[in-house]
């Protein structure tokens, strides 16, 4: 009987799906953000890692380190690690969410970050319109209050939660020595994830602006500009 072997399927026959047709203009912007500055921290390890993969389909991705993030208070709008957060929301396209469960929620750590990027900065909505997905590293068996909960949070945002999302369970066995995901169901799961979140980016970016644009934000905009038109009358 005459044996055939299939393609090798690996990141690179992934890539090789996306034609040249999906591809944008300019490379899709991903800012990651990650919920742990222990040393070894996996939440961080997941973050590298998709990062090399959204690279791998051709994005431009930037990962925001927190340390040295203060804790949220209105009055440090100035701080320099505030203002490199909220100027690397207003640069992204799309977003990637990656925290540790802890207590049955995301980190205190990752939450903070996110209290620090307003619904708006001047009239510019930093996160409306963006894409979004989730991932969370469990220490032992899988759950999903993490993602879950970051989902709620992503609608407050104005942002498109992509359907797919990872969890991986007793991430402490997922991971090589030198910090690489192992290949597993779990892995393939996070490709899938960075996949859809790189689709969902270019399909939706030339229609962002017609998928935000709201009645009540046009009211209020007509009625201030109506009131400034009497002004001036």
């Amino acid at each position: 009987m005459k044996t055939f072997l299939l393609p090798t399927h690996d990141l690179s026959s992934v890539d090789a799906t996306i034609s040249q047709s999906e591809r944008p203009g300019h490379p899709v912007k991903i800012l990651i953000l990650y919920g742990s500055l222990r040393e070894g921290s996996y939440s961080k390890k997941l973050a590298l890692e998709s990062a090399e993969i959204l690279r791998s389909f051709g994005a431009q991705v930037r990962i925001f380190d927190p340390q040295g993030l203060p804790i949220y208070q209105s009055d440090l709008d100035e701080n320099e690690k505030v203002q490199e957060l909220r100027q690397l929301a207003l640069w992204s396209e799309g977003m990637l969410w990656c925290s540790p469960e802890l207590h049955g929620n995301m980190s205190g750590l990752f939450k903070n970050q996110i209290d620090w990027i307003p619904l708006s900065i001047e009239a510019v909505r930093p996160t409306q319109g963006r894409t979004l997905a989730v991932m969370q590293v469990n220490g032992g068996s899988q759950s999903f209050n993490a993602v879950n909960n970051m989902r709620i949070l992503g609608r407050w945002m104005r942002m498109f939660t992509i359907p797919n999302q990872s969890s991986i369970p007793k991430v402490h066995s997922q991971f090589e020595e030198g910090g690489r995901l192992k290949e597993s169901a779990y892995k393939d799961r996070v490709v899938d994830v960075l996949e859809e979140l790189y689709r969902m980016t270019i399909l939706l970016r030339p229609h962002v602006e017609l998928l935000t644009d709201r009645y009540s934000e046009n009211k209020a905009r007509y009625e201030v500009d109506t009131a400034t038109l009497s002004c001036c009358a």
